[in-house]
């Protein structure tokens, strides 16, 4: 299969946005998740978090899934072994095409969600998870959120396709509007970053010699926004929430 410029980049990475394992283990706790919990990663790209959340609940049963066929193949055949663990495609909410989300695959007792719920919408999100909660169930997910109530233009430029970006106030908001509450908070640690920024520019690195013009445009897009965090990680941040419906 011929990837797109974007896979030829973020094939086999560890993974697909900031994050590490003692972010899981905060959330399992907070969420006092038991062993053998029902647990959907939703966008799980390649599976990053999965090894994690099995840590926390070791007998649980997961649902990953991604709308993204490369990394659901590359997700599927990392945990292929083991039957605790189920790869398919999906997506956030469902649009009428077939593809299920977390309504049509729970009831969970955590929904865990690393950065992506900003695609479809925080608000809409939970609003639509609240049907794929078993009864004391939580969510765990993370967004991006500014630091400063004046964001550097550099910063406002790095973040323009996601321009319903708040602040912490803003997602406490969103969340109550869904009709959850806030358990706890915290904001992601600079080595959940560098976990994430570390492989691609060494990857980057890599390709750099031979890459045609369409990979070369993605290879300098993604060294650009490492560079911004690098400069500006004072400004911008991922708040990982723990909640529950209200």
């Amino acid at each position: 299969m011929t990837r797109s410029p974007f896979f030829t980049l973020h094939r086999d990475l560890p993974r697909e946005g900031p994050g590490e394992r003692g972010d899981v283990a905060w959330a399992a706790e907070v969420a006092g998740l038991a062993p053998d919990a029902r647990i959907c990663e939703a966008a799980c790209g390649p599976g990053a978090d999965i090894p994690a959340l099995l840590f926390a609940a070791p007998d649980a049963a997961v649902i990953g899934f991604d709308l993204h066929q490369p990394f659901v193949e590359d997700a599927a055949a990392r945990f292929a072994g083991d039957p605790r663990v189920t790869i398919r495609q999906g997506r956030l909410i469902a649009t009428g095409d077939g593809l299920p989300d977390p309504a049509a695959l729970g009831p969970f007792d955590l929904i865990w969600c690393a950065g992506a719920a900003y695609i479809e919408g925080v608000t809409d999100c939970l609003t639509a998870w609240q049907a794929a909660l078993a009864p004391g169930g939580h969510i765990a997910f993370s967004d991006a959120v500014y630091l400063t109530g004046s964001p550097s233009a550099a910063v406002r430029d790095n973040w323009a396709d996601y321009p319903d970006m708040t602040d912490a106030d803003g997602i406490a908001e969103r969340v109550t509007a869904a009709g959850y509450r806030i358990v706890a908070t915290r904001l992601l640690s600079d080595a959940a970053w560098e976990g994430y920024y570390g492989p691609i520019e060494r990857r980057i690195a890599s390709l750099r010699s031979g890459a045609d013009a369409a990979l070369m445009s993605v290879l300098d897009e993604a060294e650009a926004e490492a560079r911004i965090w690098r400069a500006h990680r004072d400004e911008f941040g991922y708040l990982l929430s723990v909640v529950t419906p209200a």
